[in-house]
């Protein structure tokens, strides 16, 4: 596995410093970030829901949740629900199902990353597989 070719393509495009961190295959945020031995504040995972209709990005710790009451307001919108997983593989077809980036405008999604985050020097996430990270500071990543 490797980080998809769209990701990779993103990131060239972006002209920033990344590393690729492969790892044994993990499922959950919590635990790729146990695998690869990074704190679960620095892992970055993307929710993804439908707000109005529009998917929309949540990216927050893998320690945490997304508040959907608190995302309902900041989206303005007035419904907010969950995306399926049926519909993760038409939003991300270059992805493992559950594996996508937290790049929104790759996929032409409006994103909102916690702002714990940002607090962060760097972060790491999924690179479209569940054996694949991208590693990078955390300014170059916003």
């Amino acid at each position: 596995m490797a980080v998809t070719p769209m990701v990779q393509e993103y990131l060239r495009r972006a002209n920033v410093s990344y590393s690729v961190l492969p790892h044994p295959p993990a499922y959950t945020a919590q635990e790729e970030a146990a695998i690869t031995h990074v704190p679960g504040r620095d892992w970055a995972k993307a929710v993804i829901c439908f707000a109005d209709g529009e998917p929309v990005m949540a990216v927050v710790p893998a320690d945490l949740a997304v508040d959907l009451g608190r995302l309902l307001m900041l989206t303005g919108t007035e419904t907010l629900r969950l995306a399926s997983e049926h519909e993760l593989e038409w939003l991300y077809p270059d992805c493992e199902r559950g594996a996508m980036p937290p790049f929104g405008p790759l996929y032409k999604q409006r994103v909102f990353v916690d702002e714990s985050l940002a607090s962060e020097e760097q972060i790491v996430f999924n690179g479209g597989t569940h054996g694949d990270a991208v590693c990078m500071r955390y300014d170059d990543f916003a």
